[in-house]
């Protein structure tokens, strides 16, 4: 399936999913271990500070970190797509929903606070359905 670079259409087929698995970001150090993919991660971000994983909680051994919903946009999203970022960060904002968005290869993934991920995934469903409504 090709990419969509044009914002419309990228808010337009959102169809966000709510991974019912709560998500912590973690500090692990500033190597990599081998067993990584042992530890429920989804992401490693490389820092100056050291390496940020994005893992599943109940594989973290931070301390009581905040948990995150990951709410993942199903539409295949174009990486030089402009205003895909904006559109979704100004309804959550709109809503006083803070997001941590990640960008894959076809995907973006939004971590919103756990306790709020069942309206952060409706308010980007109302965004979907306003757009289409164009």
């Amino acid at each position: 399936m090709a990419s969509e670079q044009s914002c419309h259409e990228l808010v337009a087929n959102l169809a966000p999913n709510l991974d019912p698995h709560p998500w912590v970001f973690t500090q692990l150090g500033t190597e990599i271990e081998p067993s990584f993919a042992d530890k429920g991660i989804f992401a490693l971000i490389r820092e100056d500070e050291g390496l940020t994983a994005i893992q599943r909680a109940s594989s973290a051994v931070a301390d009581d970190p905040p948990l995150f919903a990951r709410i993942t946009l199903q539409v295949y999203s174009d990486l030089e797509a402009v205003g895909l970022t904006a559109a979704i960060s100004r309804a959550l904002t709109d809503r006083g929903i803070c997001a941590n968005v990640v960008a894959g290869f076809h995907h973006d993934h939004v971590f919103v606070p756990f306790r709020r991920g069942e309206e952060a995934l409706q308010c980007l469903a109302d965004l979907a359905t306003a757009a289409d409504a164009l």
